[in-house]
């Protein structure tokens, strides 16, 4: 389940749209996947190795308030709380978007049927993480098949009468910007390498398994994605991917046939709905943290008999509903965007001040560094003003965390009488 957890984070919406925009790279696009792919795996490392170096610290935040203190964590934890509710939307945007190809009367009710899927999938979360954990390995089962069905159909294009055209090497060799532009772009794809570590509380074993399932599903996620984003941007005409709104059913389409190709849209629509339950498993779960680390008021970690942050469980899932509501008057491709972009800026924050967090606490400081000058780099490649926007999500919290701060001595009077 912890690999299921971190995997179906990770594959989500990002990895079935990737391709149209990835395609205009060429072979930059498959150096920016190498390198994206290494970044994550440094930081995934980093954190498997501070949650063994530091098992009660509960998670990233935890981390960032034993090197850095209480403000900064809870900076870092607002921001990464915010980003998720804002994933989510965009999660169950991609979702309803691919079943609308199905049942077109959705797209008519974009706003409705995104709201009730975030509902559909908090009322899963409200009973318990095992039963969100039995979800999250159904659906990765399921969205791992169009991912496989173009592993597959690779090698037997190759081995057809007809010849493969592959895009040529450019001879000019790789351009750096181009290769930049591209590792920033995969990063969206890749965000969720962390989700193990945030329900560390949830996880037998922690030490063990959280270090494993950061590792294994990093991996295996990166080397999926490099073989087939690679595939489908490099053995079909650039112009044609970059255009196309379905670039895997186009692959699909070309080396297999129009029939298979119909139903990546659904197991798309899936994929989206995996990553939207593991994401609303994590918004409970990372506001809950911040309540037992006393930066948010402690109701925020009371759980119903399931185990489940319900009040941050639903207080959540009502902001992502105040997001759609918000948004509804915009395109589905311009909330898309949007919320994409949000949410991979202030990630950012979090996997930066993890590696200044493993530098300043002495653990795997060599990998860490790895991991802070990838983080800078891509912070830097996003642009100043989504940087400027994750950092005045940072800030508008603080009024919070001075509220909870002066409240809490209250609290602790109030305590014996109660």
């Amino acid at each position: 389940m912890g690999i299921a957890l971190v995997m179906g984070n990770m594959i989500g919406s990002g990895v079935f749209l990737l391709p149209a925009s990835l395609a205009p790279f060429g072979w930059s696009g498959v150096a920016g996947w190498a390198i994206t792919i290494a970044g994550a795996l440094a930081l995934a490392f980093v954190i498997a190795r501070l949650t063994v170096a530091f098992p009660a610290a509960s998670g990233p935040t935890g981390f960032v308030e034993l090197a850095f203190g209480r403000v900064p964590s809870f900076m870092i934890g607002w921001a990464y709380w915010v980003s998720v509710w804002t994933a989510n939307v965009t999660l169950a945007v991609a979702s309803v978007s691919f079943l609308s190809l199905f049942m077109p009367a959705l797209r008519d009710h974009m706003a409705i049927s995104t709201i009730a899927l975030i509902w559909l999938v908090t009322a899963i979360n409200w009973r318990g993480a095992r039963a969100a954990g039995r979800f999250q390995v159904a659906t990765l089962l399921i969205k791992l098949i169009p991912l496989l069905t173009v592993v597959i159909l690779i090698p037997i294009a190759f081995g057809r009468g007809e010849p493969v055209t592959i895009t040529p090497f450019p001879t000019e060799g790789l351009s750096f910007t181009a290769v930049s532009g591209s590792a920033i772009l995969t990063l969206w794809a890749l965000l969720g390498f962390e989700s193990a570590s945030v329900a560390a509380d949830k996880v037998k074993n922690p030490t063990v398994t959280i270090p494993r399932a950061t590792i294994v599903g990093t991996l295996a996620t990166g080397i999926l994605y490099l073989i087939v984003c690679s595939a489908i941007a490099l053995m079909l005409p650039a112009a044609a991917v970059a255009t196309s709104e379905a670039p895997f059913s186009l692959f699909v389409e070309t080396y297999w046939g129009h029939g298979p190709a119909v139903w990546i849209a659904a197991f798309a629509a899936v994929s989206a709905l995996g990553a939207l339950n593991g994401w609303t498993l994590i918004q409970a779960e990372q506001p809950a943290r911040l309540a037992e680390q006393g930066l948010l008021p402690a109701w925020f970690a009371r759980t119903n008999r399931h185990g489940t942050p319900a009040a941050a469980l639903l207080l959540s899932s009502m902001i992502a509903t105040a997001c759609v509501l918000l948004n509804s008057s915009k395109s589905t491709s311009e909330m898309f965007t949007f919320m994409a972009v949000l949410s991979t800026s202030v990630t950012l924050w979090l996997y930066l001040a993890c590696a200044a967090a493993a530098l300043r606490l002495h653990v795997a400081m060599a990998v860490a560094m790895i991991g802070l000058a990838y983080a800078v780099w891509t912070l830097w490649g996003a642009g100043i003003g989504v940087s400027a926007m994750s950092l005045i999500l940072m800030v508008a919290g603080l009024p919070l965390y001075a509220w909870t701060r002066m409240s809490a001595p209250a609290r602790r009077e109030k305590a014996p009488i109660a």
